[in-house]
């Protein structure tokens, strides 16, 4: 809200800039929610980039914003919004 109402027009990085890889991403993710699967390598595209950690400067000086939530527990609470909005239940552990 306080950037649609504001006067900066450029873009600002809105993310966390802990750094992580894809594999530790899909790793955390696979162990939330279903330590079964295989996660798969694939060649990254021309156009992949190499850094994945945004420049969240200009969101803490116009915004006065910076994340609050590390990856792990946010992947925990999206992971609990998907289903609830998809309406697909939690397998529970034998």
């Amino acid at each position: 809200m306080k950037l649609m109402n504001g006067d900066n027009t450029g873009p600002i990085n809105i993310g966390n800039p802990g750094e992580f890889t894809m594999l530790e991403l899909a790793e955390n993710v696979k162990e939330l929610i279903n330590p079964e699967v295989t996660v798969t390598m694939t060649e990254n595209t021309p156009d992949d980039p190499r850094q994945r950690k945004p420049d969240i400067t200009k969101a803490k000086e116009v915004l006065d914003w910076e994340p609050k939530v590390v990856l792990r527990d946010g992947l925990v609470l999206m992971e609990d919004d998907f289903r609830e909005r998809l309406a697909v239940p939690k397998k529970t552990k034998a």
